[in-house]
């Protein structure tokens, strides 16, 4: 017999459009894998970031997005209707259904948390695996995933979390305080949210984080950047770094491969920058896909002038997953001609990512452009660095190094 899990796994590597994915997700809550006795239903919390007819009142623009104008109109709403205000993609929801993410669900014109406190993947890894070169480097970071996310990326190498529902899993509570023990039993000092899109745990995600906080824990969140202004200030305010892939530099690709929008993701790394926080992008560069010298020069000149020249920058190699298992793995000639890009255009620190042994894996200081941190894959072997100041030169480096 055929597991629901395997089921889908099979359907989502084979769907070969966009489109009908986006429909399949909006099928209401009828073909959940629990009813409204089981206890990840039960135990569901209300959800931050949503507003309804109920709770906006009289303030419409609260649900409508600015660009609509409503002068003189007047809207009927379904009864429970809710607008989930998390991320880019504005689910409205009526009763039973879940938004794109498939973890936020409207129970009865409320919208609930289906993943709070339940992880589905938990690991120990080096920090550079997230990848952050910047930040910490040797640092043990405590990885921790749900399953969902916004995005229905073609390429995602992440599919079986990315792709899922909370109900294919089997996971217990674990509640904020057990994680930070756990993280600290490991001797990590970092807690990274990862593998999935950790924004649809956001409410999971800044409570971990505040209890990180008063143990010395770091906390870090690799994402793809959709989230709206007010749940990103929120996790800015509790986070000490943020990775963003970027995923491609237009907005038609977003669109037909990435089942998603590139302003958005813009407009957080600008505002991640104006936070201070510390900010590394990654760009996992597609054979045929993303990979024209006109979108890596724009993504290159973007990054320079909107973010500043020492935002490190990793170009990744892409190997072949989930639904374009067609494409080959991405030439290393394209990755080098992409770092040489970058460089070209004024950044200081850019990477060749997924490509062990490469020198472009090495951090130069921007000065002497001698390396001041050594790689061997995802570990550290050389660090060259004293109070966050090339060892040679006295140049200082951007980044967290201590």
């Amino acid at each position: 017999m055929v597991s629901r899990r395997g089921f889908l796994a099979t359907t989502a590597r084979s769907a070969p459009a966009l489109g009908s994915l986006g429909a399949l997700w909006r099928i209401p809550a009828l073909a959940l894998a629990f009813d409204e006795t089981s206890e990840l239903l039960r135990t569901a919390p209300v959800a931050r970031y949503w507003t309804s007819v109920e709770r906006a009142g009289a303030d419409c623009p609260q649900c409508h997005e600015p660009r609509q104008d409503l002068r003189g109109k007047r809207a009927v709403h379904a009864k429970g209707l809710v607008r989930c205000l998390l991320c880019a993609q504005g689910c409205s929801l009526e009763p039973g259904e879940r938004g794109r993410c498939r973890s936020r669900l409207n129970v009865g014109g409320e919208l609930r948390s289906l993943v709070y406190g339940r992880p589905t993947a938990v690991n120990v890894d080096p920090i550079e695996k997230k990848p952050f070169y910047h930040f910490l480097p040797g640092a043990a970071a405590f990885s921790l995933a749900t399953s969902g996310c916004p995005l229905r990326c073609r390429f995602c190498q992440n599919w079986e979390l990315s792709q899922s529902s909370p109900e294919d899993h089997v996971s217990g509570f674990v509640p904020p305080s057990e994680i930070v023990s756990r993280a600290a039993a490991r001797q990590a000092p970092v807690i990274a949210f990862t593998y999935n899109e950790p924004t649809v745990f956001t409410e999971y995600l800044t409570d971990i984080a505040r209890a990180a906080a008063t143990r010395g824990t770091r906390s870090v969140l690799v994402s793809c950047g959709m989230m709206r202004e007010a749940p990103l200030s929120e996790m800015c305010d509790v986070l000490a770094a943020i990775k963003i892939d970027l995923k491609g530099f237009s907005e038609p690709f977003y669109r037909d491969v990435c089942g998603a929008s590139l302003a958005p993701v813009l407009r957080s790394l600008k505002q991640i920058a104006r936070s201070g926080r510390h900010l590394e992008i990654v760009n996992l560069v597609v054979p045929t896909h993303n990979d024209s010298e006109p979108m890596l020069r724009g993504l290159a000149d973007w990054v320079f002038s909107e973010l500043g020249p020492d935002v490190p920058l990793h170009f990744t190699r892409f190997h072949p997953d989930f639904q374009l298992l067609n494409l080959p793995p991405t030439p290393i000639e394209t990755l080098e001609r992409a770092r040489e890009i970058a460089l070209a255009r004024g950044l200081h620190y850019v990477y060749v990512g997924n490509v062990p042994g490469h020198p472009g894996n090495h951090t130069y200081c921007p000065g002497c452009r001698k390396v001041v941190v050594r790689r061997s894959g995802f570990f550290v072997t050389e660090i060259h660095l004293r109070e966050g100041r090339c060892e040679y030169c006295r140049r200082p480096v951007a980044g967290v190094w201590a």
